[in-house]
């Protein structure tokens, strides 16, 4: 156990009984459930409280994903000294950019904050700086960094398990519920200063802070193109014509689901999708007997996906997708030996170098330079294998200054090698 690690455990909270002599402690909420604020008059008790705290605020959000369409959050959990834990529904109080607005200036911690940042950002709550302690755990070299994990390894203390996939957007939230979504804010600041005193001694939090600076500064990303081709199983499907009827299916599942406020899967699965693609039924009859598309579906759905596929069936050539999209930026690296012998021999040496760099560093190596920088670098390197050069391809190409000082001598040699 490091002396931050000790730190940790000597100021942190009371808790329930363990389970046996050995067991881990297991993590109580120190205020016990906090009620649910659900109306203008609480929030507004919210917004004082938070105001009025000190310290860095914990932020979490659950969402309802498998059952919900989109990414809404339908709970929303804070945690910050001098104001205590509250739990927030933000269907009944969808705006909370008056919490958002006394929290700026004020350090948000999360835990995976790319996953939670877009549905608060959709409520009016964007951090001006935060910690992310997953993140800061993959670069102190954890090689679990799930939070249930990070707080038993680094702080000693158990959290609840088993509510992380439950139905979020269900009302009233049964109080096992809501006492799981209090813990998860409840020792967050505790494992942020943890790990910082950690990050500190191996060298990283400069890097770690460049990191989080990032992803603040991040724009929301655009819309995916052509959705529809992340379909599971869609690989199967060869046929142009069989690909417009994925699309159409597609597209009409996505408006159906949208409509009834439904996770896609719920409303029609992808299996049953590519299974309609790869027959193409000639009628409501024939669908019926494809997998997914059984006895349980009414006459009428079968008629709604029946006519997706038909209106596949009419299009005319000119309008049927193509078999593959083009990608953004370089080929498959399986094809660069043949397309160019050069690029895939920078490549091999760049990941070697990249690779064997990270694990000096103990730290992931998508977290040193993503995989897709090293690509495109590879594919399109700088005219001369030269560091300024080097450091400046990597600049455009999204890289931290960090890790631009960690990988030019590396990729420039790497890049010479294949030259």
């Amino acid at each position: 156990m490091t002396d931050a690690q000790q730190t940790a455990d000597d100021a942190a909270p009371p808790t329930a009984e363990p389970s046996g002599p050995a067991a881990v402690p297991l993590l109580a909420p120190r205020e016990g459930v906090p009620e649910v604020t659900a109306d203008d008059a609480g929030l507004a008790a919210v917004v004082a409280a938070f105001a009025a705290g000190s310290g860095p605020v914990a932020v979490d959000a659950e969402r309802a994903s498998g059952y919900r369409y989109g990414q809404r959050a339908y709970l929303v959990q804070l945690r910050r000294e001098g104001a205590g834990t509250v739990l927030i529904d933000p269907v009944a109080c969808p705006d909370l950019s008056a919490l958002g607005a006394v929290l700026s200036g004020t350090e948000w911690v999360l835990h995976a904050a790319m996953q939670d940042l877009p549905c608060l950002r959709d409520i009016g709550m964007v951090p001006e700086q935060l910690f992310d302690t997953e993140l800061a755990g993959r670069l102190a070299g954890f090689a679990r960094v799930g939070l249930g994990v990070m707080v038993e390894n680094v702080l000693g203390y158990s959290l609840e398990k088993g509510h992380s996939a439950v139905d979020w957007s269900s009302r009233p939230l049964p109080e096992p519920w809501l006492r799981y979504a209090a813990l998860d804010v409840e020792l967050l600041v505790d494992l942020r200063d943890a790990l910082e005193e950690e990050l500190a001694k191996q060298g990283k939090l400069e890097w770690a802070h460049q990191e989080f600076a990032a992803i603040v500064a991040a724009p929301p990303p655009p819309p995916r193109k052509d959705p529809w081709r992340r379909t599971s199983g869609v690989h199967k499907v060869r046929r142009r014509r069989q690909l417009a009827v994925v699309r159409e299916l597609w597209t009409t599942r996505d408006h159906v689901a949208q409509r009834r406020d439904l996770s896609p899967g719920k409303v029609l699965a992808d299996a049953a999708i590519v299974a309609a693609a790869q027959a193409v039924p000639a009628d409501v009859t024939a669908l019926a007997a494809l997998p997914g598309f059984g006895h349980r579906m009414g006459r009428r759905q079968l008629a709604q996906w029946q006519a997706a596929i038909d209106r596949a069936k009419r299009l005319p050539e000119a309008q049927l997708p193509q078999p593959g999209q083009p990608a953004a930026g370089p080929p498959p690296p399986r094809s660069w030996a043949d397309k160019d012998p050069a690029a895939a021999a920078r490549l091999a040496a760049a990941r070697a170098a990249v690779t064997a760099h990270a694990e000096e560093l103990r730290l992931p190596q998508e977290n040193l330079l993503t995989p897709d920088t090293v690509r495109r670098l590879c594919w399109e390197p700088p005219a001369r294998p030269e560091p300024e050069l080097v450091a400046e391809s990597l600049r455009a190409l999204g890289a931290r200054e960090w890790q631009i000082e960690q990988t030019v001598p590396l990729l420039t040699q790497a890049l010479a090698a294949g030259a």
